[in-house]
């Protein structure tokens, strides 16, 4: 086992192989992962919501950090919530630094159609949520400019 792993290691640095790109993760410093930390965002009113989902913030001052609360009650098949935490993840990711200094909290809060997209990882259910979560996270920067525009200038 611990043979494959250095191969794997020693794989990357091989002139020709395609390089690990640093700025392409979603590091654990970019996540809430405690309870308290969940619980912290949850007390405060929501900002936004969409047919499915909602999207909470609350400014910490520090790095910009994203917390999914994707339950089994609205996403029954585990390829539906892993989808939806992919795309946010990545959708989050790709705009971290408009929300430094706040915690963000995406919950799924409504099931999806099960007519309309009977495949629990089909191309338009990707496209539905990829489109809702680019909204709320396009409301919520909104939000963030808002907000930090309305401080003392003296800050």
């Amino acid at each position: 086992m611990s043979a494959v792993r250095s191969d794997a290691g020693e794989a990357a640095a091989v002139p020709g192989s395609i390089p690990l790109q640093a700025s392409a993760a979603f590091p654990k410093a970019a996540r809430l992962l405690k309870t308290d930390e969940f619980s912290s965002v949850f007390r405060l009113r929501p900002w936004r919501r969409t047919a499915h989902f909602v999207i909470y913030g609350k400014p910490t001052g520090h790095e910009a950090r994203l917390g999914l609360v994707i339950g089994k009650k609205y996403a029954a098949r585990a390829v539906t919530r892993n989808m939806v935490k992919r795309l946010a993840r990545e959708a989050f990711r790709t705009r971290r630094a408009e929300f430094a200094g706040w915690d963000i909290l995406l919950r799924l809060h409504a099931r999806f159609d099960k007519k309309a997209m009977p495949s629990a990882a089909s191309a338009p259910l990707a496209a539905l949520c990829a489109g809702e979560i680019r909204e709320l996270l396009d409301r919520a920067a909104r939000e963030i400019v808002r907000r930090n525009g309305a401080k003392p200038a003296s800050e």
